[in-house]
Formats: structure tokens, C-alpha cells, sequence
């Protein structure tokens, strides 16, 4: 793989790590919703997408008949493609940088408040006034917790309902840095010290495969 393709696919990669890593070092919880957390993700594989599948299936004729444009209507296949499939995803809320024991009690809390039918079951609720059913998935290594939804009928009011008033919560909650995040701002620093070195290299050189790319 040449220079050009290899800043492609790792340049928004290593953008990702490193707000992720930052997430992760930081001493306050993040919650967001299951939406962004995976259109954050399809923008962090887009390079790679874009160097691999996008460049291997090229059409040709569909290159000389748009010229450039061809880069245009091809990732704008990819974001439709990747909206259906995020649409498609059930709600979702993931809190990062915070374990089940310090979520489980706010959680709690903020369910007494919204739903007075809500009822736990082990990990799982139900908050039959909000149409929300869900279960709490923990993740240890990497510090985080969602709130899955169980069963297929949901209500979006109800979770974004319960997304803002957890995001008033989690305000007022301290947590200590989770050291994983400092692996994933690493790994993010390498990729973008990589990157920045075939940049330097041969400035030149990038930007005429980049026009005999465009050129296609």
C-alpha cells in the first residue's frame, strides 16, 4: 500500500483513538446515545473503507464517466449505507469512564424520579410509563456501561427522556481516570506521528497520487 492510502485509512482511525482516549482519561463520565457512539465508529472506518473496498471495486468506466466525482458518490453510498444500519440499530445509551457500582445507584435514582411503575429484575427494568425496557451491560476492561434495550417495542421519547436526565446526573459524579485510556491515546499518537512522517517525506509525491486518484 503506498503512502497516500496508508494516511487514508489510519488518518481518521487515529482521530478516533484519540478523542477516545481522552474520553477514557478524563475524571467525568460521558453517557451518549448508541446513535452517535456508532456513527462516531463509521467515521472512524471510513478511511479504511475508503482505502480498501472503495479502491478495490472501483468501476472504471464509472471513474472516466464522473472523473473525481466518482470519491463523492461513493462515500455518500457509504454514509446512506451506514444511516440505514444505525437506524436500524436498537436504542442505545453507553456511559464511558464509569463501572456498574458507581452507575447502578444513579441510574436508580434517576428511574425513581421518571417512572414510579419502573422495576428491576437483577440487571435488567422495566419503566412501563416511559416504554422502556432494558438491561445494563458492563464492560470492565475498558471501563464503561450500556443501557441495552430488551424487546423490539421501545420508546424514543422515553429514552432520550431518560438520556437527558442521566446526562443532569452524571454532572455532579467523579471517577478516577481509567488507564486504558492512555493505550488508546498512545496507539492514536503513533498513527498520527506515522502519518505525519510520509507526509513530510515526500509532500510531492502524496499529492500526485492523490490527482492520479482523483483522475481515475
Amino acid at each position: 500500500m503506498d503512502p497516500l492510502h496508508v494516511c487514508i485509512a489510519l488518518g481518521p482511525l487515529a482521530t478516533y483513538l484519540l478523542v477516545l482516549g481522552a474520553i477514557n482519561l478524563s475524571s467525568r463520565p460521558l453517557i451518549t446515545s448508541g446513535t452517535r457512539d456508532a456513527g462516531a465508529l463509521a467515521l472512524a472506518i471510513v478511511g479504511l473503507v475508503a482505502a480498501g473496498p472503495m479502491e478495490l471495486f472501483l468501476v472504471e468506466e464509472a471513474a472516466v464517466f464522473f472523473g473525481g466525482w466518482v470519491w463523492g458518490l461513493m462515500l455518500a453510498a457509504y454514509a446512506l449505507f451506514m444511516i440505514l444500519i444505525i437506524l436500524l440499530l436498537r436504542p442505545r445509551l453507553v456511559i464511558y469512564n464509569i463501572s456498574l457500582d458507581q452507575l447502578r445507584p444513579v441510574v436508580a435514582d434517576v428511574v425513581a424520579r421518571l417512572d414510579r411503575e419502573a422495576r428491576w429484575a437483577g440487571e435488567s427494568l422495566i419503566m412501563p410509563k416511559l416504554g422502556v425496557q432494558l438491561h445494563l451491560e458492563a464492560t470492565p476492561l475498558v471501563k464503561n456501561v450500556q443501557l441495552v434495550s430488551s424487546g423490539a417495542h421501545q420508546s424514543l421519547h422515553g429514552w432520550r427522556e431518560l438520556e437527558r436526565e442521566l446526562v443532569k446526573a452524571l454532572r455532579r459524579i467523579r471517577t478516577t481516570p481509567n488507564l486504558h485510556g492512555g493505550l488508546l491515546l498512545g496507539c492514536g499518537l503513533m498513527l498520527l506521528t506515522a502519518i505525519s512522517y510520509l507526509l513530510a517525506r515526500d509532500p510531492g509525491g502524496l499529492m500526485q497520487s492523490l490527482s492520479e486518484m482523483l483522475r481515475r
